[in-house]
């Protein structure tokens, strides 16, 4: 009875071990997460997106050079109030690769940061919201790209009173 219950514990440990390789070794994007946003009335506030790419591998920039390569894309879908403007992603790295003849890739790896803007009209209610969204990527190592794959990210906004209470500055 107890070698039983010594083999299904390895066993156990195996099935494991095996799950954690296959997952840091998958053509996975995770979005670090994000700190809730706090922008006053009237106001804007920076957004960063961090989004980290399983080592191994490498996801088509936001602007590929081949127009019939995926585009990485955040979709944003703020609730109502709420405006998320001047999206920024970065330069993709330039990856010539065995498959591509010589043609080269523009890619992201490792650990990168789209940008973004939170604006919120002085009409806006008082609170915290959710945004909603995801991430549009294809992954590729050094040997093939994989089926396209959306990754999905949230984070609050807080809206507060404006600090402001002085007027307007006058032209003469």
């Amino acid at each position: 009875m107890k070698l039983s219950h010594y083999v299904v514990g390895i066993f156990a440990v195996l099935i494991l071990s095996a799950t954690a390789l296959a997952q840091g070794s998958s053509p996975l994007v995770t979005v670090q997460p994000i700190d809730t946003i706090v922008v006053a009335r009237g106001g804007k506030a920076p957004l960063n997106i961090m989004l980290r790419i399983n080592k191994g591998f490498h996801i088509n920039s936001n602007k590929p050079n081949n127009e019939f390569f995926m585009p990485t894309t955040v979709h944003l879908n703020p609730p109502e109030g709420i405006m998320i403007v001047n999206v920024h992603y970065p330069v993709g790295e330039q990856l010539a690769l065995p498959f591509m003849g010589n043609e080269k890739l523009s890619a992201y790896s490792g650990i990168f940061e789209i940008k973004a803007e939170v604006r919120v009209p002085k009409s806006a209610a008082l609170g915290t919201l959710r945004v909603h969204g995801d991430v549009k990527y294809q992954a590729c190592d050094n040997r093939q790209c994989f089926p396209p794959k959306t990754t999905p990210l949230e984070f609050d906004v807080t809206v507060v009173k404006s600090t402001s209470t002085s007027a307007s500055p006058r032209i003469r």
